[in-house]
């Protein structure tokens, strides 16, 4: 397939002649384990994202959010994400059967720096483990296990950049795309419109959260 760029970085001495190295205080950020601040900042966190691949290296970024401290703990080397009701994709559960490496970035809303997790992940069903991420009267029905093997903060620069917990800085709600409108174009099926995908989305939305 043709592509339009002529000038692509091939090696990392490329990419460090281009950009440099990090600094003494960024090789040395990283610990192995969860200490009592990151353990801090994953209970004050009400979502993260979730990067995974599958054995042939397609890869997939999934979000989970619940309230603050939906994140089980179970050691400084072990932590518990509950797996909560969705579209049945299971896009990373599935990558995770098949490759154990996973990445997680934690957020706290209005806090620029967030909390960076590298490991390898298992899906579990211990239903000790599982009553204890119980939400609303509900047991999730199978959690994400990780291993820490990597874990460190990552600068505000992107969130400075880009404004994202300013609220002058966001769209109106009239300038945000129409998500049922995009959605039932991506469907393209003969009995599914942007009407139909506004009830869809709002049965969804209230009665299967958990």
């Amino acid at each position: 397939m043709n592509q339009p760029f002529t000038d692509v970085i091939q090696t990392e001495e490329e990419l460090r002649t281009l950009l440099g190295f990090p600094s003494k205080t960024v090789q040395n950020k990283t610990i192995s384990y969860l200490d009592h601040n990151c353990m801090e900042f994953i209970s004050k966190s009400p979502f993260l994202m979730l990067s995974t691949a599958d054995a042939e290296g397609n890869c997939d970024t999934s979000p989970r959010g619940d309230a603050p401290g939906f994140v089980h703990v179970l050691d400084q080397k072990h932590l518990v994400i509950p797996e909560r009701p969705g579209n049945r994709r299971m896009d990373s559960l599935r990558n995770i059967l098949s490759n154990k490496r996973v990445g997680l970035l934690f957020l706290i809303p209005g806090l620029e720096e967030t909390l960076r997790i590298n490991g390898e992940a298992w899906v579990v069903r211990d239903e000790e483990i599982l009553h204890k991420m119980q939400a609303f009267g509900k047991d999730p029905l199978l959690g994400i296990v990780v291993k820490v093997e990597e874990c460190f903060v990552h600068c505000a620069k992107a969130f400075k950049r880009s404004h994202l917990w300013q609220p002058d800085s966001w769209l109106s709600k009239e300038t945000l795309p129409n998500m049922p409108k995009m959605l039932a174009e991506h469907v393209n099926l003969p009995d599914v419109d942007e009407e139909s995908m506004v009830e869809l989305l709002e049965e969804s939305y209230t009665k299967r959260l958990y």
